[in-house]
Parts: C-alpha cells; sequence; structure tokens
C-alpha cells in the first residue's frame, strides 16, 4: 500500500484503470510533471481515512497543550454545570 509515482502523462492515458486499482488497493498516486512531483491521487476511503487520523492528531495535540497550561476541569464539575443548564 505504498505510494506509486506516474507521470501525469501516463496517468492521463490510464486514468480509469489506474483509479480502479487505487480503490482496491488503498494505494496513494503521486503523479509528476516534468520529474517532478506535482499531485497526489488516493481513493475517497483513503482520504477520509486520513483526515480522521490528523483530526485526531490535532485533538491530541490540543489535549496535551492544555495540560502544560493547566486548562484542566473536573469531571464531576463539567457534569454538575450541564446538568444544571439542562434543568
Amino acid at each position: 500500500m505504498g505510494d506509486q509515482i506516474v507521470s501525469l502523462t501516463k496517468f492521463k492515458s490510464s486514468a480509469t484503470q489506474m483509479l480502479h486499482d487505487i480503490q482496491v488497493s488503498g494505494a496513494t498516486l503521486v503523479l509528476t510533471q516534468n520529474g517532478s512531483a506535482t499531485a497526489v491521487v488516493q481513493d475517497v476511503e483513503t482520504y477520509r481515512k486520513h483526515q480522521r487520523a490528523l483530526l485526531m492528531l490535532k485533538l491530541i495535540a490540543q489535549g496535551e497543550a492544555d495540560i502544560e497550561n493547566d486548562l484542566l476541569y473536573d469531571q464531576e464539575d463539567v457534569f454538575s454545570e450541564l446538568e444544571a443548564e439542562i434543568q
């Protein structure tokens, strides 16, 4: 499930087959133009998985920053405040 490097010209001539292949394999295509990487093509499910993983990493980083800055709240206090707002 590694990256496959493909020229843009080759991708254009075989796009349908290559898109099918990445949907099946979950691989990522790195498209090159004039020998330099210019774009990445992934199937939608792989893209969504990467986006969810990135979101989780951001949340973890935010939590760690809150801990370092002593922005902590007691769980009982939070739920008590929520219950008071609901009623």
